[in-house]
């Protein structure tokens, strides 16, 4: 059984597939081996009932659900990550910020059991958008967290949305890492999620630290893999930003750096 079946397909596999797409209840039609539309709509309908993406293609994921494959896995696109790909989608980056990070990015990914194609594209420009320079780092004062007259990061000590108590919780968990994770709520939600569990709460410095904030990434985009897969595959890539973000910060660069990964990265 190939690993991947889509429209136009033809041969015994798409006839098994129709064949558990019929015995679980989504008639695809005639059985006869040929991925039309019929059973696009069915794998679709199926993927559906199944909380999976509903891309209308039979992957790994919805293969095993019908019982076609051992395993769920999704093919792993880190190998196809280069330096050089990173580097077209980070551009201004140091070098040998990538060089450093990249690795350790990509380990992450697989860590967290998403290392696909478009996972790795949605990691590295949401990088670009987040942070630029491909290194962990601390957000900066501006007008967005900061009163003109008040003292640093005095906008979020009251975010109540963020799990933000008052002063001096704005500064303590401000935006650190590669993707920014900001406010009390998530330093606390995080932390115990991580590999090796830390508190950060109480230490909050430690989201900057490489292997900790690429897993922080990785967590992050892991909770919201099936909507910004769905975004990406109608080509909103406003809504994949929002999940990330919360708004639109940076969606222009991120949207530039996921279409030039795209175009570079081995299929």
């Amino acid at each position: 059984m190939r690993l991947k079946l889509v429209y136009g397909d033809q041969g015994p596999d798409v006839t098994a597939l129709q064949q558990a797409l019929l015995a679980a209840g989504f008639n695809p039609g005639v059985i006869d081996g040929d991925f039309g539309t019929g059973t696009f709509n069915a794998v679709s309908a199926f993927q559906q009932a199944k909380g999976l993406l509903a891309d209308g293609i039979a992957g790994p994921r919805t293969l095993h659900a019908l019982g076609l494959a051992e395993s769920a896995d999704l093919p792993d696109a880190t190998g196809d990550m280069s330096v050089q790909v990173a580097s077209l989608m980070l551009p201004g980056a140091p070098l040998a910020n990538i060089k450093t990070h990249l690795p350790v990015i990509l380990a992450s990914l697989r860590a967290f059991e998403i290392p696909d194609r478009t996972m790795v594209l949605m990691a590295i420009a949401t990088i670009r958008a987040e942070t630029a320079g491909c290194a962990p780092i601390s957000e900066g004062i501006s007008a967005f967290n900061t009163s003109p007259t008040g003292h640093p990061f005095d906008l979020y000590d009251h975010r109540s949305d963020l799990g933000n108590q008052g002063p001096p919780d704005g500064a303590l968990f401000k935006g650190r890492g590669f993707v920014q994770l900001t406010g009390r709520s998530n330093y606390l939600r995080y932390g115990p999620r991580l590999p090796t569990p830390a508190d950060l709460v109480k230490k909050p410095e430690l989201a900057n630290t490489s292997s900790v904030a690429a897993d922080l990434l990785s967590l992050f985009l892991a909770d919201r893999e099936l909507q910004i897969k769905d975004a990406i595959l109608h080509g909103n890539f406003q809504a994949a930003r929002r999940l990330v973000n919360g708004g639109l910060h940076g969606w222009e660069q991120f949207e530039t750096s996921f279409k030039r990964g795209d175009m570079a990265m081995p299929r």
